[in-house]
Parts: C-alpha cells; sequence; structure tokens
C-alpha cells in the first residue's frame, strides 16, 4: 500500500472498532471481518485506553509535548539569527 492508498478512518469508526474489541470479540475476527492492519488497530485500542482519544496529539507525553515546543522555538531562533547576519 503506497502512501496515496492510504485509508483514513473517522473517530467514530475506531471507537466502534475498539467497542465491538472491549465487548469481547477477539481482535483477529475484527481485523479480518473490517480488513484492518494490526498497527492501526492496536494503535487505537492503545490510545483510546490511555487517553480516550484518537489523536496523535492527544497522546504525546508531556516530555514529547515540550521537546516539540523547544524544537519550534529553536528554529524560530536560528531564523532570527539568520535575519541578524
Amino acid at each position: 500500500m503506497t502512501k496515496r492508498d492510504r485509508r483514513t478512518y473517522t473517530d467514530e469508526f475506531k471507537a466502534q472498532m475498539v467497542k465491538l474489541y472491549e465487548s469481547g470479540k477477539p481482535k483477529h475476527e475484527i481485523m479480518k471481518e473490517y480488513d484492518l492492519t494490526p498497527t492501526a488497530f492496536n494503535t487505537w485500542i492503545k490510545r483510546s485506553q490511555s487517553s480516550g482519544s484518537f489523536k496523535e496529539k492527544d497522546n504525546l507525553s508531556p516530555e514529547e509535548l515540550e521537546l516539540i515546543k523547544l524544537r519550534k522555538e529553536n528554529q524560530k531562533l536560528k531564523m532570527e539569527n539568520d535575519i541578524l547576519k
């Protein structure tokens, strides 16, 4: 599957799949029936259980958030430095 062929799923669909799993339906049956990859499905389960959100930004640790902030600040300072040169 190429990047152009990548499928996207709504949060409602992801929540429904996680609910099926939590109600006792085996993972392999859900993945086969809905043609899901194990990586995607396991990620949905993990994110749902940790924060209740399927968005990546809602599932970042405080350290990861700080790192993103510092990288943005560093990039801004580099640009300002280049302008002053």
